[in-house]
């Protein structure tokens, strides 16, 4: 920060404060930003079987979505907006995925597809019927959600939770009543 100091010497507090604005370091966007904020892929709302569990470096283990108890045969929706880029099995399962705006992709399994690849589907959509079998799942059925952003080689995972419109805010109280 050696040019900070010269450029005080030379009287450019102006100067400085563009400066430091102009290379300040830009935050991404959060996943529960207002244009990703999407609805529940089972209706009615279900219940959590098992919740996201972000492993520390991408290559260990960890729970990469949440899972909701469903029923067999029962309707899988599209939480937001998109374009079906994967309808079919995949190493043996049977999954969605959908490309939302913002490079935000959803996942869905075990689903049977109703859509296919490169249909554009709206929030609400039916895509499938929901597949029992999930590996882990205490119920007769349960939907794998699972949400990422960025080109899959180097996805950044999300905790699809926090994507939901529906998800309320819970701030910790500062002092004990």
């Amino acid at each position: 920060m050696w040019f900070v100091v010269w450029l005080r010497s030379l009287g450019c507090p102006v100067l400085i404060s563009t400066l430091a604005v102009a290379v300040a370091p830009v935050a991404p966007a959060a996943p529960g930003d207002a244009q990703d904020r999407f609805g529940w892929p089972l209706r009615p709302r279900p219940a959590i079987t098992r919740y996201f569990d972000e492993p520390r470096e991408r290559w260990n283990r960890g729970h990469r979505g949440v899972d909701m108890a469903g029923a067999p045969d029962q309707r899988v929706i599209a939480a937001g907006p998109g374009i079906v880029v994967y309808a079919g099995s995949l190493a043996g399962r049977p999954l969605i995925s959908i490309e939302h705006a913002g490079g935000l992709r959803t996942t869905y399994e075990p689903v049977a597809p109703l859509v296919k690849p490169g249909q554009r589907v709206s929030e609400g959509s039916v895509i499938g019927t929901l597949l029992p079998g999930h590996p882990g799942c205490p119920e007769a059925a349960c939907l794998h959600w699972g949400a990422l952003r960025g080109p899959a080689s180097a996805a950044d995972y999300l905790n699809p939770l926090g994507i939901l419109a529906s998800t309320p805010l819970r701030l910790k109280p500062l002092t004990r009543d």
